[in-house]
């Protein structure tokens, strides 16, 4: 029995079962993390989809937020942008069941000394409290009010987490940390307009895992979200695995038992 996770597949289902072949993938033993955003931009979203529902219990994907904007998508006002590949699961037949499983997705899982997220852990929070901030949401999310939450859901303000928020501006200050993260400063004030590498950094803004003496530092984070860190993130504990398979790189999946990398590039995609 293995444990593997593996970076943002975003539609690019081919990718993802070359990695599965290479590695010998058994859904009877063997358990896939996702880190969220495994559709969007991609060629083949629905049959992604419905691929990682089919593995039930053995796959445990966490929300990122393209996940979260087909959700938008479907239970809101929001509307599909040019560049979205998502109208196939709009249309599907079987949408309802397979948005009801995205749905109740978590937006962080911890387990094994890992814990896994789409874009990052806001750097003043603890495991114990990043866990209980996504559970907040992902009690919204399961329950019956979901659509005024999508609807609500888009914004970049507030940007910095007090623990006063309440209401809508906790929740969508909770998801943007959970899923938009890439910059902030020392104080945990979020950059979300900056998309780049870390040497585009804005005047005081670095990148929200070299903010010093993070308090979940000595815990294995595995993240996706951020494409162009080409997989590096060059600190202790920490696993970038959106290495841009959509955008013409690779699908990346680690094996958490030994930690060990596997990739397979674009052309699996097409």
């Amino acid at each position: 029995m293995a444990t593997y996770a593996v970076g943002d597949i975003q539609g690019c289902l081919p990718s993802l079962k070359c990695l599965l072949e290479k590695v010998n993938f058994d859904s009877k033993k063997d358990i896939l993390w996702c880190a969220g955003d495994i559709i969007n931009r991609g060629p083949a979203c629905l049959e992604t989809l419905r691929f990682i529902h089919t593995l039930g219990d053995s796959c445990i994907t966490v929300l990122g937020n393209h996940d979260l904007h087909l959700l938008a998508v479907a239970f809101s006002d929001a509307e599909l942008k040019p560049t979205d590949t998502l109208q196939a699961i709009l249309d599907a037949p079987d949408r309802d069941t397979l948005l009801h499983w995205l749905r109740h997705r978590p937006l962080m899982h911890y387990e094994h000394g890992f814990a896994l997220v789409h874009a990052g852990i806001h750097p003043h929070w603890s495991i114990p409290q990043a866990l209980e901030y996504a559970h907040e949401v992902e009690t919204v999310l399961r329950g019956d009010h979901y659509p005024a939450y999508f609807a609500q859901m888009y914004g970049n303000l507030p940007n910095r987490w007090q623990d006063d928020l309440q209401g809508i501006d906790r929740l969508r200050c909770i998801t943007n940390y959970f899923t938009r993260m890439r910059f902030c400063r020392l104080d945990g004030q979020l950059d979300l307009t900056n998309k780049q590498g870390p040497e585009t950094a804005k005047l005081g803004t670095i990148p929200w895992f070299e903010v010093p003496q993070r308090k979940a530092e000595h815990h294995k984070i595995l993240f996706g979200h951020w494409a162009s860190l080409e997989g590096h993130c060059h600190a202790i504990n920490l696993y970038a695995l959106d290495t841009g398979c959509v955008w013409g790189g690779q699908l990346t999946l680690l094996r958490l038992d030994d930690e060990q990398l596997f990739s397979c590039d674009c052309r699996h995609s097409t």
